[in-house]
Order: C-alpha cells, then sequence, then structure tokens
C-alpha cells in the first residue's frame, strides 16, 4: 500500500482547511493528517480522496466528507482507552480516526459487501478494531456499555438500545433527521438522565435496521 510524499502534502493542506473551518482539537486533526484516506477509495477515484467532500463507496453508502468526520470526533471528546461503538462503519475511515485517536472501536456494519471488503483493509492496515455485522439499531449489548456511541448515518430518532448501552458520564453522538440531519449529542449524566445539544445540520444516508443476524462476525 503506497503512501506518498504526495498523498502526505495533500494531507496536510486538508488539515490546514479543516482548521479554516473550526476545528480545533488537535487529536482529531493528527489523526486525519496521518491516516492515508486514499487507501478507503477505489483506485480509479484517489484524486477525490483528500478533497473536503463526501463520495460514494458502493452498497448506496458514502464515505463521509472529512469535515463531518472531524466534527464528529471532536464532538465524542475521544480519551485514550474510551471504549467506543460506531454505529455504520462504511469505509472505516471515522473507525480509522477514532482508532488512531486512542479508542478501542466497536463497529457494527448493515451492508455485507462493505463489512467483508472494510474488515479486509482494517487487518492489512493493522488497525485493531473489532467488527461485526448486523443491525445498529440493536447495538452490542454483550459488550456494553461503552464511554462513546457514534452514529454515522442519519436516524429519525434516538434509539433506546442504544442509549441503555452508553455508560453514565458517556456521549452519544448522533444525526437527527430524515432529509437533512442535525448532528446532535448525548450526555448521559446518569441512569435515565440525559443532557441533549444540538450542533448544526448535516447530510447522511439514511439508518437501516432490521437485521436478525446482529453479533455475527
Amino acid at each position: 500500500m503506497i503512501d506518498s510524499f504526495r498523498h502526505k502534502g495533500l494531507r496536510k493542506k486538508l488539515v490546514e482547511e479543516l482548521k479554516s473551518k473550526g476545528i480545533t482539537n488537535n487529536n482529531v486533526l493528527e489523526a486525519i493528517g496521518t491516516i492515508p484516506r486514499h487507501l478507503f477509495f477505489e483506485s480509479s477515484f484517489l484524486e477525490f480522496a483528500y478533497q473536503d467532500n463526501a463520495f460514494p463507496i458502493g452498497a448506496g453508502q458514502t464515505i463521509s466528507q472529512p469535515y463531518t468526520v472531524a466534527v464528529q470526533s471532536s464532538l465524542l471528546d475521544i480519551q485514550k482507552g474510551d471504549k467506543v461503538l460506531e454505529i455504520g462503519t462504511g469505509s472505516g475511515y471515522q473507525a480509522a480516526v477514532l482508532y488512531h485517536m486512542g479508542a478501542k472501536v466497536f463497529s457494527i456494519e448493515r451492508q455485507r459487501e462493505l463489512y467483508i471488503k472494510t474488515k479486509t483493509l482494517m487487518t492489512d492496515l493493522g488497525y485493531r478494531i473489532k467488527m461485526f455485522y448486523g443491525d445498529g439499531y440493536l447495538g452490542l449489548p454483550s459488550y456494553a456499555p461503552f464511554n462513546k456511541i457514534i452514529i454515522t448515518c442519519g436516524a429519525p430518532s434516538i434509539p433506546e438500545k442504544l442509549l441503555e448501552q452508553l455508560k453514565p458520564g458517556g456521549i452519544m453522538v448522533i444525526p437527527l433527521g430524515e432529509t437533512v440531519q442535525t448532528m446532535t449529542t448525548i450526555h448521559k449524566t446518569a441512569e435515565l438522565e440525559y443532557i441533549r445539544k444540538e450542533h448544526g445540520e448535516f447530510r447522511f444516508v439514511p439508518m437501516l435496521g432490521n437485521k436478525a443476524d446482529n453479533d455475527k462476525k
């Protein structure tokens, strides 16, 4: 897997662009400046890898815009060793950013072809991320509780089963809405006690559910 000086230069420019858009979390910027985003693309689309745009990755899904990844990662307030549940593995780029920041990442993907492809990529890159093929609405109760939960697809409402799996003191970052989503943080202050905040509008592919064989590796 090639990561050339050109790729590194493009990442540096991307980081500067994200700074200009208001991203200040140094851990997030360092992860984005280090991770070879072009390896999460098909080879024929490499020229798009370091543009601040989302891009299709197959199965009706996209690799999120770097700015969106940076916003969600910043809102999670990752501390080294945090146990993080990600709903919607997709290309694996968001999971890679969280892993680079020191999180222990557990990620669920609903689309089987993406799950297989991304799991292979993560292994090749040496990222020790626990991946699961299943229904994100159900979470991973056998691995709960989690310090942080991130949803990387548009959710019409907050899944109760995921709230149950969030540790008191933990944070959920979720884009809520149908056509346009409002980035929302849920701070779980105690069992059944939450503080909810909104952080602007974004666009995501919709969250899919009703998958029977959750927790299947």
